[in-house]
């Protein structure tokens, strides 16, 4: 299982949770057998993209073309972040919209443009101030659900989400819970995308199989009205 955990806190301090939470889920994966890039965001160099025509046509700049490539390396895309003003924060924002460009994730076809980053599937580790159930309950985990599509729209998914609130007043024992959490679904995300990919690898094995029998008889077929 190949996986790329974007790390989007702005700030690329070792001492941020969400540091600590990505470190922790890389950790775990490579320890169940995983082969982990990592990209944070805080660290990179990039602009904001300003209009439409730099969205479309401008050339990517080295870091973002750099993310770009992980992402297409991997199975599983982690992207770990604090909530912010009930969304991402705007440095992961301005990757997000300078890395999943059209040409990148949409091939161009004549009337549908194809999503180019099918089978991969996703994770979203989001920390927040207030409690998870009141995100879910009261908002709608509306930002969580924008994600999701937006991934949709490029192949990604299934995209699941894990929350984690009220991180400013919880206490270590919390913190104990969240860490090992984290490590479970590492473990867990990594052993499904075996799954997954054994099951896609039988399934080519399967078409191939096919449609070579499928050739044969047809060429069976030629062969005898020759005869």
């Amino acid at each position: 299982m190949k996986m790329t955990i974007i790390e989007g806190h702005p700030d690329p301090s070792s001492e941020r949770l969400c540091w600590a939470l990505a470190s922790t889920y890389a950790d775990a994966a490579v320890a169940a057998g995983s082969e982990v890039r990592r990209i944070i965001v805080g660290e990179l160099d990039f602009p904001f993209i300003r209009n439409s025509e730099d969205f479309q046509k401008s050339t990517p700049p080295p870091a973002i073309r750099a993310a770009q490539e992980a992402i297409l390396w991997a199975d599983h895309i982690v992207i770990v972040f604090p909530m912010w003003l009930s969304d991402v924060p705007a440095r992961l924002k301005a990757f997000l919209e300078q890395t999943l460009r059209p040409n990148f994730v949409l091939a161009e076809a004549s009337r549908f443009r194809k999503p180019l980053l099918k089978g991969r599937s996703a994770r979203l580790i989001v920390t927040m101030g207030m409690p998870s159930f009141v995100y879910r309950v009261m908002f709608g985990a509306h930002m969580i659900g924008l994600l999701r599509r937006m991934l949709a729209m490029t192949g990604i998914g299934p995209t699941e989400a894990t929350l984690i609130g009220s991180v400013e007043a919880a206490p270590e024992r919390a913190r104990g819970k969240w860490f090992a959490e984290i490590e479970r679904l590492a473990q867990r995300d990594g052993m499904r995308g075996s799954r997954h990919a054994a099951i896609v690898r039988r399934i080519a094995t399967i078409g191939v199989l096919g449609a070579v029998g499928l050739g044969a008889g047809a060429a069976y077929l030629a062969y005898s009205r020759t005869r």
